[in-house]
């Protein structure tokens, strides 16, 4: 007989019936967007849209946003076992298996001990823990949940998070000669615009000839890859490549457009160089200083991602005169440029050749190489020959004006008005001082003081981010100091060269790792010797000389907006959906265009007969800039800083960042690994430590070691 008493009755529930409440999945969108749940992404709604009561049990830790990996972070289980592991009930009692110590060795490694006893933190990979209580019942992970270390994850182009145990080859790996030999030569070709693009921009800028650009190319491959292999050898010993960084692409525009350059006869390239190579040797210098006398671990405390990001973002802005005014000389081979390289990049990226995504590792040399054998075959069909006009005759001496017409378009898209393979050597040594001694003005000196403070606020983006997806843990502030300090000896050296601009770990070095999956030192040793021999073979440096400017203009069309994105990206480490990071962040690039485009307008009528072409007229500001006191030498040096982008984006991002309150968490603040803790880790020594125990000679320098 059925018990009819109201009060014991059991409540009938909802109908349809509830099923048991279990975590939900975070929609695609929100993989592919990144967004950051604050909690761990259980629900106690159901499917029916009703909500139910879950049974009673003990309350568990709540979870602390991953700011690495765009997600929750769950807890680790009060016995050290990660929940993936607890989907069952544990066995009895025992003692614990040797993966069981491994993991747990792994995050004691990690810096996960740390971390508990320090209380949550949950800032760029440090894990955040909450005690739980005893006789906690295990449950079943989330499915939106991913069994993680204490390292944050990387994301890759398709949303997959990944950490860098996906690397195919890590930090201190050597499989052997041919696969590093292999991966260092895709690791530099895929990254091959960076090193050879700038020489194509400033060497004609200076008025030299197309000779003069085949060896300044030479030169750029020697010194990159010497100053890589002291980079990985005896700096940050991080696989980052060394290359003349787009930081120093527009104060060299601006030095070479100074009022003094204007009016010279003869050979204006070498005489602008030195004045170039002096100005880059006090700026590394100083560069150095600060680096090796421990000045940087100090600063580095006020350089947080929401100081980086805008101040690299507005490096890439910034060219947005020089790009497409180019390309429309002959806009059927840039803009294809284009086109090739977009497809090849987004459309194409998943498609893999034995294993490889070649279309998105290479799209800039292969782009580069369809579009100028299509304008080869153009011009060799006569596309652009022209009845009575001839290309090696100086546009001044042109007299027809049919000729005149058609000048801009035929050296824009020939690909035979440059002689430099033809007359470049098969041998050629680059020595230092080879364009003559070095002139020093303080003027430009200081300029390329402050922008070689700009270029370590680059580096220090660069090694935090490729130390997450190569190493065991992040570098010290010494480490990093060290880094700083050889980046501007390397710098010095690119000076004594000649390269015209300074030597930096490039920005791109990021993205071709998470790309290609290589992070092993020893393959960018490696191609970096490649890089030296062929530096050497004056043919090789007359071949890249050769390169169509319009097709030049499109690349760098397609690196600018990529190192804006790769700035912009650094913005993961914080909380990119604060308010307060939101304002600073756009008020740092808005004023980063505004302001410069004030200066570089001041004091021009609508009528100016400029002697310079349209996209070089941002870079002679200093000749009628707003500053007009009566010391001309202040005058040059604060009209052509405010007239950089990269320099008001730093000043605003710096000041605002620094005194507009915040927590740690949601300004993303780097957290560097601690010295003490380095040292007691074999991995993480292994992974910093200088070679030929070369550190116990320096164990005074603690601010430049472990």
């Amino acid at each position: 007989m059925s018990n009819s008493d109201p009060k014991t009755r059991p409540r009938l529930g909802p109908w349809p019936p509830v099923p048991e409440s279990s975590p939900m999945p975070p929609s695609s969108w929100a993989k592919k967007t990144g967004f950051r749940p604050k909690f761990s992404g259980e629900t106690n709604a159901s499917d029916s849209g009703q909500i139910s009561l879950p049974p009673h049990r003990p309350r568990e830790p709540q979870t602390q946003p991953d700011l690495e990996a765009g997600r929750a972070r769950p807890q680790p289980a009060p016995n050290g076992v990660p929940e993936r592991e607890m989907a069952t009930p544990p066995p009895a009692p025992g003692p614990p298996s040797e993966k069981d110590n491994k993991v747990k060795r792994r995050k004691e490694s990690d810096g996960g001990s740390k971390s508990a006893a320090n209380g949550p933190s949950g800032v760029n990979g440090q894990a955040a823990t909450t005690p739980t209580e005893p006789n906690s019942q295990p449950r079943r992970a989330a499915r939106s949940e991913e069994v993680v270390d204490v390292l944050p994850h990387g994301v890759d182009d398709d949303g997959y998070v990944a950490r860098h145990s996906h690397m195919k080859y890590e930090l201190r790996d050597t499989p052997g000669l041919v696969p590093i030999g292999l991966y260092g030569f895709q690791h530099y070709l895929s990254i091959l615009g960076s090193i050879i693009l700038i020489p194509l921009v400033i060497v004609p800028a200076m008025g030299g000839t197309y000779e003069d650009t085949a060896n300044v190319v030479s030169t750029v491959l020697f010194v990159s890859g010497v100053t890589t292999l002291l980079q990985t050898s005896f700096g940050s010993r991080l696989p980052l490549i060394q290359g003349p960084s787009f930081v120093y692409l527009a104060p060299a525009l601006a030095i070479i457009n100074s009022p003094e350059f204007q009016g010279l006869n003869g050979n204006n390239f070498k005489h602008i160089m030195k004045e170039l190579q002096g100005a880059v040797i006090i700026g590394s210098a100083f560069q150095a200083i600060l680096g090796y006398s421990g000045l940087m671990s100090i600063f580095l405390r006020l350089i947080n991602p929401v100081v980086v990001s805008p101040t690299i973002a507005a490096v890439g802005l910034s060219f947005y005169s020089y790009g497409f005014p180019l390309i429309g000389n002959c806009l059927e081979i840039g803009a294809v440029q284009i086109l090739v390289v977009i497809i090849f990049s987004l459309y194409l990226r998943k498609i893999s050749v034995f294993g490889h995504r070649v279309f998105l590792i290479y799209a800039v040399p292969l782009g580069l190489a369809i579009t100028w054998s299509a304008a080869f075959l153009l011009t060799e069909a006569g596309a652009y020959s022209y009845k009575s006009c001839d290309i090696n005759v100086p546009a001044s001496n042109i007299v027809s004006e049919h000729c005149r017409k058609h000048v801009l378009r035929m050296k824009s898209c020939r690909v035979d008005t440059s002689h430099a393979l033809r007359s470049a050597p098969w041998f050629r040594f680059p020595y230092p001082l080879q364009w003559g001694t070095p002139v020093f003005h303080w003027k430009m000196a200081l300029v390329m003081c402050v922008v070689s403070i700009i270029a370590s606020v680059d580096s220090i983006g660069s090694y935090h981010a490729s130390s997450l997806l190569v190493a065991s843990r992040p570098p010290t502030p010494g480490v990093l100091s060290r880094g700083i300090g050889l980046e501007g000896l390397s710098s010095v050296l690119a000076g004594l060269w000649g390269t015209g601009t300074g030597s930096t770990s490039l920005t791109e070095n990021v993205h071709t790792i998470a790309v290609t999956k290589m992070g092993s030192r020893r393959a960018v040793e490696l191609g970096a010797c490649v890089l030296i021999v062929l530096s050497l073979v004056g043919k090789v440096g007359g071949f890249l000389a050769s390169i169509p400017q319009v097709v030049v203009a499109a690349l760098l069309c397609f690196m600018w907006a990529m190192l804006a994105a790769l700035g912009l990206s650094n913005l993961r480490y914080s909380e990119a959906g604060s308010s307060r990071n939101i304002i600073i962040v756009g008020l740092s690039l808005f004023f980063s265009l505004s302001i410069p485009a004030y200066f570089q307008q001041y004091g021009i009528s609508p009528n100016s007969n400029l002697s310079v072409p349209s996209y070089f007229q941002p870079y002679i500001v200093a000749s009628h800039g707003p500053f007009r006191s009566k010391y001309g030498g202040v005058n040059y040096v604060l009209n052509t800083l405010f007239s950089l982008h990269m320099v008001v984006a730093f000043l605003v991002a710096f000041i605002l960042d620094n005194t507009v309150p915040g927590n740690r968490q949601e300004r993303g603040v780097y957290v560097w690994s601690e010295a003490e803790v380095a040292k007691r880790e074999p991995a993480v020594a292994k992974d910093y430590e200088l070679p030929f125990r070369i550190s116990r000679f320096f164990r005074w320098v603690k601010w430049v070691g472990l």
